[in-house]
């Protein structure tokens, strides 16, 4: 049986201008779940990321923690399943045509655009973000040019086939991504609607990991949203 695991990357710099980066509290997340798996002695003979530089550096980050200690860490290979769904276009292409028939949709908007402390700013942002793109998963507005949430369920369950296929049975791979992703994996082990899936990532914390176990055409969970090496609550982020 074949061990895989999925990590959320690390806290990126939510509401910068860039923020498909590790912030510094996102540095220090990827650097303990490194120190704690270290400690625990986990092996992984198989490493993947996404392309995004957030997913690129958690798993930079947690290489390092091995290699500085003297302990092997494999290569990390890039693959682009893995990325996330389109969040920032369907947003951009979703929000308008919503608030010019949805009251609810733009109260939302209204509270975003008026807070301006950073937490209201990030509570306000999240509920609009997830209204929004909760009526895109379900077909409820059409985003054209965008890839679909079928599409993208499609493309990460290739990536999934890819990383079960290239793993030895009884070995170890570990894949960092984003939360999507990672409810596309619950969404393949629980048998989950689609907003099922679209619910549960969004309880996936950063810097935590989902473990599932595959065997043949069986592909099941062991564990999800762990995040042990977290024992602050300054660490323990959505974002």
């Amino acid at each position: 049986m074949r061990h895989i695991t999925l990590v959320r990357h690390a806290q990126a710099s939510f509401l910068e201008a860039n923020y498909d980066k590790l912030c510094a509290n996102g540095e220090t997340q990827a650097r303990l779940l490194g120190e704690y798996w270290l400690r625990r002695g986990m092996i992984f003979h198989n490493a993947y990321s996404g392309p995004r530089i957030r997913q690129r550096e958690t798993a930079r980050i947690v290489a390092d923690v091995y290699r500085d200690a003297g302990r092997c860490f494999p290569e990390v290979v890039v693959v682009s399943e893995f990325d996330e769904y389109q969040a920032a276009a369907v947003m951009h292409t979703c929000l308008p045509p919503l608030m010019r028939v949805n009251s609810e949709i733009r109260e939302m908007s209204s509270a975003y655009e008026r807070s301006c402390d950073p937490g209201e700013r990030r509570r306000t942002f999240q509920r609009l973000f997830e209204a929004v793109v909760g009526k895109w998963v379900a077909g409820e507005i059409a985003a054209d040019g965008i890839e679909s949430w079928p599409d993208f369920c499609l493309r990460v369950e290739r990536g999934l086939v890819q990383v079960i296929h290239g793993t030895m049975p009884a070995a170890g791979a570990v894949v960092f991504t984003s939360s999507g992703p990672i409810g596309v994996a619950m969404r393949r082990a629980l048998h989950l609607s689609a907003e099922d899936a679209l619910q549960l990532s969004w309880m996936s914390r950063n810097a935590s990991y989902s473990d599932f176990r595959a065997s043949g055409e069986r592909f099941m969970l062991s564990a999800f949203n762990a995040y042990p090496h977290l024992d602050e609550d300054s660490l323990l982020t959505y974002w």
